[in-house]
């Protein structure tokens, strides 16, 4: 198979590999699209079961940033960048160092922000060899906050913000009290919906690969924990996948109990036809690429000038962007996700930088 007739290839702009024997450093880049501006997207370190596993995730990853980025009204393009190894196990600051040296490269055609398995430290070092690093700085958070730079607040607060919109439209509630949701992935981003969540009174389901991740939810947010098998097929009102992608399939759809899936995590649909299958099972579904779009709004403004107030009026946005897909897809009679492809790509094709 090649790149160019790999199923996941989108007329990307760009795809490189690098190798770094010393270090250990296996990883790839790939921009999917700058007609808005330069392509921002997270850096990702996985354990990936093979290195089409790996490809697969940043040639997805790469084009839901461009359609992240686009819906969210931000001039930016669509990038990713994954590292291939498990980040409990094999990163290093020499690896690290490494792909920094990888990003630069490019000079500035991506750049790097934290995702799942990398941290706000890891692109302060990788940022030693490379400029192209971003939601690093210290400042006020959107919440008023001292902030690290880390996005994963505005993106747990986007979630939340997209949940209450999907909740209104397909529940009519006016509020989560009451409202049962289980949350798959109780890492940086999952606790800290589940925190939203608890304060607005919801009732709270939990799942995560790590025992003490999960541990922590159901000791401080008096959250019920389950298994893995169970966390999607629970009979709750929410379903909100914040972990890895790729889970919303032929055989987890035919299960789902929930008229709601709305979480964090980034490429729910395994493929574009399961969008089509959730809607013909009446499950509302947030698209993830509009609902998880906090932690870009944030290191946007970063790079903008520091400003909370406009960064937390940015990612209330993001509910009204849900009313307005949820309003078109009822009138239209077409899924969720082909309507916020549309509305995305009337703002990124064609458009000159």
């Amino acid at each position: 198979m090649t790149v160019f007739t790999h199923p996941e290839f989108d007329n990307h702009e760009h795809l490189s590999f690098y190798c770094d024997p010393d270090t250990g450093l296996r990883a790839i880049i790939a921009v999917h699209n700058t007609s808005r501006g330069p392509a921002l997207g997270g850096c990702r370190m996985f354990p990936y079961a093979s290195d089409e596993e790996a490809l697969r995730d940043a040639l997805r990853l790469s084009r839901g940033m461009t359609y992240k980025s686009a819906l969210a009204g931000l001039n930016l393009g669509g990038g990713k960048s994954v590292i291939i190894g498990d980040p409990r196990e094999h990163k290093s600051e020499a690896l690290l160092e490494a792909m920094g040296r990888f990003i630069n490269q490019l000079g500035g055609l991506y750049i790097a922000a934290e995702d799942s398995g990398t941290s706000v430290a890891d692109l302060k070092v990788m940022g030693r060899q490379t400029a192209h690093v971003a939601g690093i700085a210290e400042r006020l958070g959107f919440d008023g906050r001292p902030s690290t730079g880390d996005p994963s607040p505005a993106t747990a607060y986007g979630t939340f913000v997209g949940l209450q919109a999907a909740v209104r439209h397909k529940l009519g509630r006016s509020d989560l009290e009451g409202v049962k949701v289980a949350i798959q992935g109780i890492g940086n981003v999952g606790y800290r919906l589940a925190r939203h969540l608890k304060e607005a009174g919801a009732k709270l389901w939990v799942y995560d690969l790590h025992q003490d991740q999960m541990e922590r939810a159901v000791d401080e947010l008096g959250a019920t924990a389950a298994s893995a098998d169970e966390i999607l097929n629970l009979p709750v009102d929410v379903v909100a996948p914040c972990a890895m992608g790729a889970v919303l399939n032929d055989d987890s759809i035919c299960r789902l109990q929930a008229p709601i899936v709305a979480g964090a995590a980034n490429n729910q649909l395994a493929s574009p036809r399961h969008d089509n299958a959730l809607w013909n099972r009446g499950i509302l579904y947030a698209p993830d690429f509009v609902i998880n779009a906090g932690g870009i709004i944030d290191v946007y403004y970063e790079r903008q000038g520091p400003d909370p107030q406009a960064v937390r009026r940015h990612v209330e946005a993001i509910g009204n962007t849900l009313d307005e897909i949820f309003a078109r897809s009822a009138n239209e009679g077409l899924p969720t996700g082909v309507i916020a492809n549309q509305l995305a790509e009337e703002r990124f094709k064609h458009t000159a930088r």
